[in-house]
């Protein structure tokens, strides 16, 4: 694996204009973060550079454009607060601590290979989770947009100050943040592509407030975000305590495979954008840096960034010099201009993040999830509210482990199709199993040779057991009994059991036990289980049809089981 992602000289020009284009919006979006955060706009520019030089340099895709993020951000609000609630003298180094070990958790999902896996989610509780997110990022920036600092208690902290914030409302900052957010909702996507919205709002609600806002509504201040430290960043040093180690692990857990679900479903789209192949390990392996040195200097945790990433493939990026380029770019910013950036009303910016909060909300699952399947709607209606209301990991956890109970019990439906018995005595005699030849039918459907065949088809796992079991008191008449695994290309151990627990009860009843087709992979399992021991080697056949012969032939006395001595 090279250890530096695709950096090349063959599209300087392309690579340049894209990282410009990508820092320009950047830059409200790190701002932006950084104070909803509650860590400071300078943890948002902080993270910006640090993220996306790290990434760039060493991820796997190499347009992808790394930065903090709006469902990250969230995620790392909560972890600020409960820090900070619990210890507030080191509360906000040990949120800073949980960025750290997220980078260390990507780390390891990229050297165990775990790339392929982040994603395989089931898409009701992304989409839950996510639009959960937004609703979150949009209700904890509604009193910035009216010109109040967000209260404590997070999303019900809001909602409970929200009535007394607009009686009592700013009318100025109230009319910069909603200025904002008419920019970027209005704005027409032609000039759109000329000039980013964002900045555009971030320019005019600067101006507007600095020059106009003490003339039209007679307010000669505004909640601003100040003064920036000057200088590099300092570390921190990571630091645990007894009561919160636990807590800290749990976040970093969550806020490394949110990054990483974001990250590779980014570095999927720019795959299809670019027409290449990214390397999801080594793009986990990109985050988990880029996560840890940003926690390390106070920045905030990041991911691969959507809008971002296309506009820097749509300004003609072709390597990782794109995402260099960026981060250089915001370096400057934060090193060198710093007192542009101190007037920038935190109003503006609440308004910026009320928009990203809209996109993040997945309206048009919303809309058509009842439509497409009404469990599905209620499992993403649940993990929004439990997202939202209660807590984030909760509302994971919960939503994987009733989607996964669904899906099981579906895929267990499923799989007792594939469990058929044929031949019995009054059984359904136009009930055939695949491709069943004229020969295998006649004897199957001449109940006086006493053959019985278990038919098993598809991949089996432990949903296929209790299907087999049931069928094991209808086997007590079988005189002869073909368990055909032609059609079965993997078996579970729990389903394996099961047919052992048939064999048995067959063996008991005097019954001749045959296997028929069986493919690698069960042989190997059912050798490792002893069922050598049961059937003799010679009852093992490879072909169905030779198997029923021999079933019939040895009722009738033709051909007799090797006794041995």
């Amino acid at each position: 694996m090279r250890v530096f992602n695709q950096i090349n000289l063959g599209h300087v020009k392309g690579d340049l204009f894209g990282g410009v284009t990508a820092a320009v919006i950047a830059l409200p979006m790190a701002l932006a973060f950084g104070v909803a955060s509650g860590a400071g706009a300078e943890a948002g520019l902080y993270g910006a550079v640090l993220i996306g030089l790290f990434a760039a340099l060493f991820g796997g895709t190499p347009t992808l454009i790394s930065e903090p993020t709006g469902p990250m951000t969230v995620v790392f609000t909560a972890v600020i607060a409960t820090m900070m609630a619990a210890n507030p003298e080191q509360g906000m180094a040990m949120a800073f601590t949980t960025v750290m070990l997220t980078g260390v958790f990507q780390l390891l999902f990229g050297l165990f290979r775990l790339g392929r896996y982040v994603t395989m989610m089931p898409y009701t509780v992304i989409s839950g989770f996510m639009s959960g997110i937004g609703f979150i990022l949009i209700i904890i920036q509604l009193p910035p947009l009216l010109g109040y600092a967000s209260p404590a208690g997070g999303v019900l902290g809001s909602l409970n100050a929200l009535p007394a914030f607009f009686a009592d409302i700013h009318p100025g900052e109230a009319a910069l943040g909603l200025l904002s957010l008419a920019i970027l909702v209005l704005m027409p996507k032609r000039l759109a592509r000329i000039v980013p919205p964002q900045l555009l709002a971030l320019i005019v609600g600067t101006l507007l407030a600095i020059f106009l806002l003490p003339t039209l509504f007679e307010e000669t201040s505004y909640r601003a975000i100040g003064s920036l430290p000057s200088g590099l960043p300092s570390l921190h040093v990571p630091t645990f305590s007894a009561e919160k180690w636990q807590t800290i692990v749990i976040n970093a857990l969550v806020l490394a495979l949110l990054g990483s679900i974001d990250a590779l479903l980014t570095s999927v789209i720019a795959d299809s954008l670019t027409r290449t192949q990214h390397n999801s390990d080594k793009e986990l392996m990109g985050q988990g840096l880029g996560n840890l040195v940003s926690g390390l200097f106070g920045g905030l945790p990041g991911a691969g960034a959507t809008m971002g990433t296309v506009v820097n493939i749509q300004s003609g990026a072709h390597t990782a010099l794109s995402g260099i380029t960026r981060a250089a770019i915001l370096a400057i910013v934060v090193f060198g201009a710093s007192a542009l950036v101190e007037p920038i009303p935190k109003a503006v910016l609440a308004g910026i993040a009320i928009k990203v909060g809209i996109d993040i909300v997945d309206w048009d699952f919303l809309r058509r999830a009842h439509r497409v399947s009404l469990r599905g709607a209620l499992i993403m209606y649940g993990v929004i509210a439990m997202t939202v209301f209660v807590d984030l990991i909760t509302a994971v956890g919960l939503g994987l482990f009733v989607a996964n109970v669904l899906t099981i019990r579906r895929l267990a439906d499923l799989q007792a199709e594939g469990v058929r018995v044929l031949g019995l005595p009054g059984g359904d005699e136009g009930l055939i199993c695949p491709n069943a030849t004229s020969e295998e039918e006649r004897i199957l459907r001449d109940p006086s040779n006493g053959v019985v065949l278990l038919c098993l088809s598809g991949p089996l796992i432990f949903g296929a057991a209790k299907a087999v079991t049931r069928q094991q008191h209808e086997l007590a008449e079988a005189r002869s009994l073909i368990i055909d695994m032609t059609e079965v290309p993997h078996i579970g151990v729990t389903t394996s059991l099961a047919i052992e627990a048939v064999i048995r009860e067959a063996l008991a009843q005097g019954c001749r036990v045959y296997f028929a087709g069986l493919q690698a992979q069960a042989r190997k399992r059912f050798e490792s289980l002893g069922f050598g021991q049961a059937i003799p080697a010679e009852n093992w056949i490879e072909q169905r049809t030779d198997a029923l012969k021999r079933a019939v032939s040895e009722r009738a006395g033709q051909h007799r089981p090797r006794v041995e001595p």
